[in-house]
């Protein structure tokens, strides 16, 4: 086995040892399952780019040189032919669509597998950072394999075969894949989305024009980032975009259509069918985080006094892209909801049997104006599949199906992490996410050192630099009750909504945590208080001098513990009132960010309180 970074730079000799070049690139034809070498690309005199073709010329080939079988004056040069690519200027460090793990990853480095003598194919592309060492330089490699070995962490090759390898970078309108594996125009529209929104920004566009209509639709439907979708149709012509709307459930279109700015909005539905363009604007009608803004109207509806037989048929003539059907429902002369059957007792049931014999009729039902999440946790509740929206005179409006609760329930869950400091993006693998995660549940270790740093200088510097490091040892007992404040509000948040009549009111809320802040200052300054004293008493029993300081400071940082925990509490109504409204206006908070703003207002205020009891002249002046 040997790697592209191997034989690139490499000097071409030919028959007699002359060298006439160093080795630029590897050409591959695209039209095999492994495929292989055609053409050997090379830097000749003058830095003059030749290319030639592999099997004709070259002889052998190893880690230090590639001889060739003529003279360089029997050299005949070639072109790279329309299916075939470079494997160093298309592949190597570009993207691709890993369309096996479903994912993009960044080519480091490219396996080939010499089959004959002369004979070169393409395995498949290393993605992981035994490629990147290699291609830095061999000897970081085998560095790396040892200390890894020593440390008993083997570290493996991460080869993606190229059969699995769909190519992103190129312009595939004039390269013409034709291996035969899987591509992105065979992938469910999830996994789609999910590539499209792990690819450069650049590239995202390039390859969502490749699909059709329906599969753009399916993959917009998909998309977790609104932004990512708007910025996607903005790139597409107004029919274009208008076609894909159509092919697109009415919920999802609305949806999309609701990030749009007004007037591209209107234009998009005026091009769309009328059919579709009622049922989208009927949606849109609702507000946003109600059940009738995620609803779908394309129900599978019939009289009561309908058969079996009648709605067979009835399923049988949908169309193909109709919403998923659960249940047939029933409606009286009036258009009211009077019951629902399942397809199961369809299918068991004799084609005569009048549907109302079948139907369920203790139905529970959604107003349009409930919110979104109550609807999804009663589908969740009650198992259902579909849960039917009506009226305020019960007349059968739509339907919100399961998976459009699922994604609410999922959009809430993400919103719940934020709100609480954790993670919501389900990445939690890789060292760069460790060391975020690492980052974010110790912040105040970096503050509490910050806060150190300037007690230090803010005190006199160096000389008194003991003295500021007692006085910053309770400032870590500060920076955790300032993160507890904000944690009791988000889990305050989070389990109470104030539009309940059971949910304690915003004067109890600040009562108690005033109360909290209360007790926690008194230990903390207790806590404080005591150590200082046991310090004092050792250090006078040992003759220490500036003892007397030292306590002075243990105490003042004592004192001013206690006033950010009372503090940190007492603004704990103003961060749940942050949080309401911000969730009122439908805006993401990040519950790491007040935690960070928290143990900010309580460093300042822990070093503006030490700094006026002990202050610089006392740390100074004790002669320490």
């Amino acid at each position: 086995m040997i790697y592209l970074s191997q034989l690139l730079g490499n000097p071409v000799l030919d028959s007699e040892g002359e060298k006439i070049g160093t080795v630029s690139d590897l050409g591959i034809a695209t039209g095999e399952v492994f495929p292989r070498i055609t053409s050997l690309a090379f830097m000749g005199p003058g830095r003059t780019p030749f290319m030639i073709s592999w099997r004709k010329f070259v002889d052998t080939y190893d880690e230090r040189e590639v001889r060739l079988k003529v003279v360089a004056t029997d050299l005949r040069f070639s072109y790279l032919q329309p299916d075939e690519v470079l494997l160093a200027r298309d592949i190597l460090n570009k993207q691709i669509v890993d369309t096996h793990g479903m994912r993009v990853v960044r080519v480091n480095d490219l396996k080939l597998s010499d089959t004959s003598s002369t004979q070169l194919r393409l395995l498949g592309a290393e993605v992981g950072v035994r490629g990147l060492l290699r291609s830095l330089h061999p000897a970081l490699e085998r560095l790396a394999l040892r200390l890894a070995r020593a440390f008993g962490h083997p570290m493996p090759e991460k080869i993606i075969a190229w059969s699995y390898m769909d190519l992103v970078e190129r312009d595939l309108s004039n390269v013409k894949l034709s291996v035969s594996h899987k591509t992105l125009d065979d992938m469910h529209p999830a996994d789609i989305a999910d590539i499209i929104e792990r690819l450069d920004p650049r590239l995202r566009g390039q390859v969502f024009a490749q699909l059709d209509d329906e599969q753009r639709a399916g993959a917009m439907a998909e998309f977790d980032d609104d932004a990512m979708a708007v910025e996607l149709m903005g790139g597409m012509n107004e029919t274009d975009a208008s076609r894909m709307l159509s092919e697109m459930d009415p919920d999802d279109a609305a949806e999309l259509v609701s990030e749009l700015d007004y007037d591209k909005a209107e234009k998009l539905l005026r091009l769309m069918g009328v059919k579709e363009q009622r049922a989208v604007r009927q949606l849109l009608g609702y507000r946003e985080g109600t059940a009738g803004r995620i609803m779908t109207s394309e129900v599978a509806a019939l009289p009561e006094s309908s058969t079996v037989g009648d709605a067979v048929a009835l399923l049988r003539g949908l169309d193909e892209d109709f919403e998923s059907v659960r249940y047939v429902y029933l409606t009286d002369d009036e258009g009211r909801l009077a019951g629902t059957v399942s397809l199961m007792s369809l299918l068991v049931s004799d084609p005569q049997a009048p549907l109302a014999d079948l139907a369920t009729e203790d139905l529970v039902t959604a107003s349009p104006e409930d919110d979104q999440e109550d609807v999804a946790e009663d589908i969740a509740k009650y198992n259902l599949l579909a849960m039917p929206v009506v009226a305020d005179d019960g007349k059968l409006l739509g339907i919100v199906t399961v998976d459009d609760a699922l994604d609410v329930l999922e959009e809430e869950h993400a919103e719940d992490l934020r709100v609480a400091g954790g993670s919501a993006d389900g990445e939690d693998s890789g060292h760069a996410s460790t060391l975020i995660w690492l980052v974010r549940r110790n912040v105040w270790v970096l503050l509490w050192a910050a806060g150190t740093m300037a007690l230090t200088l803010l005190s006199g510097g160096s000389a008194s630099l003991p003295l500021a490091l007692a006085a910053s040892l309770p400032l870590a007992v500060a920076l955790v009750l300032a993160d507890d404040s904000i944690s009791y509000v988000t889990n305050f948040f989070l389990e109470n909504d104030p539009d309940d009549e059971d949910s304690p009111s915003m004067l109890g809320f600040a009562f108690k945590g005033l109360g909290i802040g209360v007790v926690l200052g008194a230990l903390a300054a207790f806590v404080v208080v005591v150590l200082a004293r046991v310090v004092l008493t050792a250090a006078q029993g040992a003759g220490g001098a500036g003892a007397s300081a030292l306590g002075d400071a243990l105490v003042a940082g004592g004192v001013a513990a206690a006033a950010c925990a009372l503090l940190s509490f007492a603004l704990t109504p103003l961060y749940l009132l942050v949080l309401r409204r911000r969730d009122a206006a439908n805006k993401e908070t990040s519950g790491f960010t007040l935690t960070v703003v928290a143990m900010l207002v309580a460093l300042a205020v822990y070093v503006a309180v030490t700094l006026a009891l002990a202050g610089p002249a006392g740390l100074v002046g004790a002669g320490w």
